[in-house]
């Protein structure tokens, strides 16, 4: 199976070349785009992944509704829906933007689009991907930040989007 090519961006977003994936998690901090979508019920619960074991980055750790990395080629809008689409099985929802921004970890360099929809339907998850979901109240995850549950990520888009709102 071929390696996923990623598009490689600048600060605005602009694509300015391509890389494999194994480039842009190797510690080069190759700029690459990746979309996220918080996933809320009605009764205002956030719905978080629980990452596969075998994922290469933050394995076993609990992170963003969907996450992903986009395509070589595929906008932000597409990415968003393929990936709700085979990380959750949802189709149907109303992306609201909520902001984008770039992080960095020891291994990589992300440019992240974020987004938020309320969802109350199925989801369907391949275990391959993801171990588990589940909804956590705002105050169950503020009570769990600092504790090596989550991925780094994950803490700092929630303190950064959704702290400062509440």
């Amino acid at each position: 199976m071929p390696e996923e090519i990623f598009p490689l961006v600048d600060e605005s977003g602009q694509v300015v070349g391509q890389a494999t994936r194994s480039l842009c998690h190797s510690g080069g901090k190759a700029l690459h785009p990746v979309v996220h979508l918080h996933v809320f019920n009605s009764q205002g619960n956030l719905l978080l992944q629980k990452r596969a074991a075998n994922k290469d980055i933050q394995p076993g750790k609990w992170d963003t509704s969907v996450g992903g990395h986009m395509d070589f080629g595929e906008s932000v809008e597409a990415a968003l829906y393929r990936e709700a689409g085979e990380e959750l099985g949802i189709e149907n929802f109303i992306p609201e933007f909520l902001q984008s921004y770039i992080f960095e970890s020891d291994v990589e360099k992300e440019l992240v689009y974020s987004y938020k929809t309320v969802y109350d339907g199925t989801f369907l998850f391949e275990k391959k991907e993801i171990d588990q979901i589940r909804f956590w109240s705002v105050m169950e995850i503020k009570n769990t930040f600092g504790k090596s549950v989550f991925t780094p990520n994950f803490e700092y888009e929630f303190r950064r989007i959704f702290l400062k709102s509440l």
